[in-house]
């Protein structure tokens, strides 16, 4: 049994109160985020966190899984594509300045790994970009890194630099050298194409990475479950 903690708190951030479930009791801290609108309880519910069970136990590494907004940002199509944009600006705030601290502090590291599946790609590969100070390894796992079809042709400098295909070619900041960055994909996968292009962008700069294609294997759970674990052994 992997030990499992519930948080719940008010983020001055979102102003709201929020949830997070932990797992482990020591070792790296993983940020993982969960896919399009999921909630915090997705990795748990399709048993992503029962595939890295024993890496969990062993104390190498402590899982924090924060709820996802993206119901009130990227796809709030009720509101304007700026405020859209300007409301996961306010997540990033709560994952810099709640979330990571409380990993930091808790697990005795310096720097998180960053990892999701599908959209949770997305969320790994900016938060990591944006902050590469504070990620040492970044895993995707059949994300899709171009923000812009979600905002119905509207563009601005929020937009720039929540969107990693712009921004990573203009960013020169030298940590971006030292994490360690995998893009894991399929030849079935919608979003190979995705992955392929950050890849190049990523060769363009010089920064070292993996652009892991697997085969035979769909945009789904059952491959994830096999990534994920194999990320984790390279650690």
């Amino acid at each position: 049994m992997v030990k499992e903690e519930h948080k719940k708190w008010y983020s001055p951030n979102l102003s709201a109160e929020i949830d997070m479930l932990i797992f482990g009791h020591g070792g790296i801290p993983i940020l993982l985020f969960p896919t399009s609108m999921g909630r915090y309880f997705e990795n748990k519910d399709f048993k992503l966190i029962d595939s890295v069970e024993g890496f969990i136990n062993e104390g190498k590494i402590k899982i924090y899984c924060p709820d996802g907004i993206d119901k009130l940002s990227w796809y709030n199509k009720s509101i304007h594509p700026a405020d859209r944009v300007k409301n996961h600006i306010w997540y990033d705030k709560y994952l810099l300045e709640e979330v990571a601290p409380l990993a930091r502090n808790e697990t005795g590291h310096s720097k998180i790994i960053t990892a999701g599946c599908s959209f949770g790609g997305y969320h790994a590969a900016n938060f990591a970009f944006r902050h590469p100070w504070l990620v040492s390894h970044m895993f995707s796992m059949s994300g899709a890194f171009d923000i812009s079809g979600q905002l119905d042709g509207f563009y601005n400098d929020d937009v720039y630099f929540n969107n990693p295909v712009d921004y990573l070619l203009n960013n020169s900041n030298p940590e971006l050298h030292y994490m360690k960055i995998v893009l894991g994909t399929t030849d079935r996968d919608m979003c190979k194409p995705d992955n392929e292009r950050l890849s190049h962008i990523l060769n363009q700069k010089g920064i070292d990475h993996w652009l892991d294609i697997r085969q035979n294997a769909d945009h789904d759970w059952p491959i994830w479950r096999e990534m994920f674990p194999n990320y984790i052994a390279q650690l």
